[in-house]
C-alpha cells in the first residue's frame, strides 16, 4: 500500500472544529519568532513570580503538547488515540530536578504510572529522562570521569536503583522503557546506564530502549557498537531513533567553550545517518526492536519501503512508529490508518512542572525549516476541506 501523508481527513479525524482553529492559532503564532521567544520569557517570569497564567498556558500550548496534568486526565487522550489504532507512551514530564526527594517522588509516580498502565495495552511504552532522576551536576562528573566522592558514589548507586525499579517492574507488567538522550556532556551515563539495564532485562525480548540521536555525527556508529556489544553479550538492543532535541544549545556550548561541535555538520548529513540507522536496525530486526521516533516524512516513507522489501510483516512486534502529541497527526493517523504500529509520546504533569518540555517544543516549531509551516498549511488544508475557511 502506497503511504500518503496529505489525507488531512484521517490526519484530524480526532479533533472538533475548535480544536482545529485552535491548533492553527498555536501554530500561527510559533511561525514568529519574534513572538515565541516573548512568550518564552514572559511564562518563565510569570510562574517565576507565581502570577494566575496557570489556566491560559493549560487551554493553549499545554493543550496542544501534553495529555494532562494527571494520569487519569493523560488516560482520557489515550483512550481517544486508541480508537484511532494509535497507542501511548506516557511520560511524567518532569525533568531538572536537583532535589533526592523529588528524585524519590518521581521514581513513585513512574512505579504508579507502569501499575496505572498494566491492564492497558493502549499504552505499552513508558518514557523517562534520566535527569527526573539524577542530578545533572552529577551526570556532568560521570560523563567526564572525575574521581566521585564517597558521597557521590552512593548517590550514583541511587540513581542506578531508581531505574532498574522502574525497568524491572515494566518488564513484570509487559510495559517497555524508553530511556531518552540527553545533552552530549551527559549522554555517556546515560548511555551506560541503559546498557546495563539492556543487559538485564533485554534477554528474551525487548523491554528497554536507548535513544540514539542521529544529528550527532558519531551516532551511527555508536549504534553499530551498541549492536555489537549486545550480540557479544547475548542480549537484543533496543534503539530508539531520533533527529534530536539540543541542536542549539550544542553549538553554543561548543563554540563558548573551545571544542568541537558534535553536531552534523548540515541536514543532509543527519538525514542520510537517521536513514542509514533505520536501514542498519530493520536489517537486524530479528536481534534489534527499531522505535522510529520522527516528523520526517520521508524517513517514514523509506522505513515502510524497507519494511515492505524485506518483507517484514505489518505489524511489526519489532518496529514501531512515533511522533510527538499534538505534531504530525498526518503520519502518526494515516501510518496508523495502514496497520502499522504507531505511539503517541504523551507528556503528563503539573503545568508549572512541564514548563521546560513545553519551551522546547516552542522553540523547535520556530528553529526547525518548515515544520511549522508543514503543520499550519496541513491544518489550514483541513480548514478549508471542512469549509471553515
Amino acid at each position: 500500500m502506497q503511504m500518503n501523508f496529505e489525507n488531512t481527513e484521517i490526519a484530524f479525524k480526532a479533533k472538533s472544529n475548535s480544536e482545529l482553529k485552535a491548533a492553527n492559532f498555536l501554530f500561527s503564532s510559533m511561525g514568529m519568532p519574534w513572538l515565541t521567544k516573548l512568550g518564552i520569557a514572559v511564562t518563565q517570569f510569570a510562574f517565576s513570580w507565581k502570577l494566575p497564567i496557570h489556566g491560559l498556558i493549560k487551554q493553549t500550548i499545554f493543550k496542544q503538547f501534553c495529555g494532562g496534568e494527571t494520569l487519569e486526565e493523560a488516560n482520557r487522550c489515550a483512550q481517544q488515540l486508541h480508537q484511532y489504532g494509535i497507542s501511548v507512551i506516557m511520560d511524567y514530564g518532569v525533568e531538572g530536578k536537583s532535589d533526592e526527594a523529588e528524585f524519590e517522588k518521581t521514581t513513585a509516580t513512574f512505579l504508579e504510572t507502569i501499575e496505572f498502565a498494566k491492564d492497558k495495552p493502549y499504552v505499552p511504552f513508558i518514557s523517562l529522562k534520566v535527569t527526573g532522576f539524577a542530578r545533572f551536576e552529577l551526570l556532568e562528573k560521570m560523563h567526564a570521569k572525575v574521581l566521585l566522592s564517597a558521597e557521590e558514589k552512593e548517590e550514583a548507586n541511587r540513581v542506578f536503583t531508581r531505574i532498574d525499579a522502574i525497568c524491572k517492574k515494566a518488564n513484570e507488567f509487559g510495559k517497555m522503557i524508553l530511556i531518552d538522550a540527553e545533552e552530549s556532556w551527559i549522554q555517556d551515563p546515560v548511555d551506560e546506564l541503559a546498557d546495563n539495564m539492556m543487559r538485564v532485562y533485554n534477554k528474551n525480548h525487548v523491554v528497554v530502549f536507548n535513544t540514539f540521536q542521529l544529528y550527532r555525527h558519531d551516532r551511527l556508529a555508536f549504534l553499530q557498537k551498541s549492536f555489537a556489544k549486545a550480540s557479544h553479550e547475548n542480549y537484543l538492543l533496543g534503539a530508539k531513533l531520533v533527529r534530536g532535541a539540543y541542536m542549539e544549545k550544542e553549538a553554543k556550548r561548543a563554540n563558548e567553550l573551545n571544542y568541537p561541535n558534535p553536531i552534523q555538520p548540515n541536514k543532509e548529513a543527519t538525514d542520510r545517518d537517521y536513514n542509514e540507522a533505520i536501514h542498519f536496525c530493520l536489517a537486524r530486526s530479528a536481534n534489534v526492536s527499531c522505535f522510529i521516533g520522527t516528523h520526517n516524512e520521508e524517513s517514514c516513507l523509506y522505513a515502510c519501503r524497507e519494511m515492505a522489501s524485506r518483507g517484514i510483516s505489518n505489524p511489526s512486534k519489532q518496529i514501531y512508529f512515533s511522533q510527538l502529541y499534538g505534531m504530525s497527526d498526518n503520519i502518526s493517523f494515516n501510518l496508523a490508518k495502514a496497520g502499522y504500529q504507531v505511539s503517541k509520546y504523551l507528556p503528563y504533569g503539573p503545568v508549572q512542572d512541564v514548563i521546560p518540555y513545553l519551551m522546547r517544543r516552542a522553540q523547535e516549531n520556530t528553529s526547525v525549516a518548515g515544520q511549522t509551516g508543514r503543520e499550519l498549511g496541513l491544518i489550514k488544508q483541513e480548514l478549508k476541506r471542512r469549509k471553515m475557511q
